[in-house]
């Protein structure tokens, strides 16, 4: 029955029973394709479907957390810094890193 519903549904070939019981027992993971008409028809994200529910909230609050964390200056800041050629992209990261590195707890006083 799930073969035929997912089956009226996907423009591609059909998928066997046995195609979809794999699916099910966690044995094979469907194609790009496949999961997006899994997730079309289900109403949910197709990385839901193939990383996880909780994968998907991680993302979604890391990227909130990125969004209210920036001010317009640090926006600015990163779209320069993504222009930069690699080279360069290179030694800014490893700018911050270091002084990110030395500045560790939230006083910002140096660790020793």
């Amino acid at each position: 029955m799930l073969e035929r519903e997912f089956n009226t549904r996907y423009w591609g070939q059909s998928v066997t029973l046995q195609a979809v019981s794999r699916w099910l027992n966690g044995q094979a993971i469907p194609s790009q394709d496949k999961l997006q008409t899994l997730a079309e028809w289900l109403k949910v994200e197709p990385q839901i479907l193939r990383f996880g529910e909780g994968i998907a909230k991680s993302v979604k609050q890391y990227r909130e957390r990125w969004d209210e964390k920036l001010t317009h200056q640090e926006r600015e800041t990163v779209d320069a810094f993504l222009q930069l050629p690699a080279p360069q992209r290179k030694v800014v990261r490893e700018v911050i890193l270091t002084f990110a590195k030395v500045y560790k707890d939230d006083e910002g006083t140096p660790s020793s």
